[in-house]
C-alpha cells in the first residue's frame, strides 16, 4: 500500500476530515490532501516522523506495503463516538425506523453525496 493511500485510511480509520488533521499536525490542509494524492513525492523525514508519532506508527511502516489493520477497539470507539452524538444518535434511530424505501432513498441520497464530495477539485469549496 501506497504512502498516499495509507495516509488517507489511517486519517479516515480515527474519523479525521483533512482540515482536523492538518490542524492537528499544524500544516496546511493543501499538504495532506498533496500527500494523500501523490504517489511519487513523500513528505521529508521530519513530517514522516510527525505524521508517525500523531498516529503511532513507525516510519518504517509509513512508507511499507504493509495494509493498514484498524483495530477493533479504534472501531468501537468511533462507533461508540457516533451513536453518542446526540444529534447523529436521533437520525440514526430515524433511519432505523424508515420504511424500507425511504432507507433506499437514503442510501443512494448518501451515495449521491459522497460521489459529489470526491470529484471536488482540490480546494474547492464544500457547496
Amino acid at each position: 500500500m501506497a504512502f498516499s493511500a495509507k495516509l488517507k485510511e489511517l486519517r479516515e480509520s480515527r474519523g479525521f476530515s483533512q482540515e482536523e488533521l492538518a490542524a492537528k499536525l499544524n500544516i496546511p490542509r493543501s499538504s495532506i490532501t498533496h500527500y494523500e494524492n501523490s504517489d511519487d513525492r513523500l513528505p521529508r523525514k521530519s513530517r514522516l516522523l510527525e505524521i508517525a508519532n500523531f498516529f503511532g506508527v513507525s516510519i518504517d511502516f509509513l512508507l511499507s506495503e504493509e495494509p493498514v489493520l484498524i483495530k477493533k477497539n479504534e472501531i468501537d470507539h468511533n462507533l461508540e463516538k457516533t451513536l453518542n452524538d446526540p444529534e447523529l444518535g436521533l437520525w440514526f434511530k430515524d433511519i432505523k425506523d424508515a420504511s424500507p424505501e425511504k432507507q433506499e432513498e437514503l442510501k443512494l441520497f448518501w451515495e449521491f453525496i459522497k460521489e459529489k464530495e470526491n470529484n471536488r477539485k482540490p480546494g474547492e469549496k464544500q457547496k
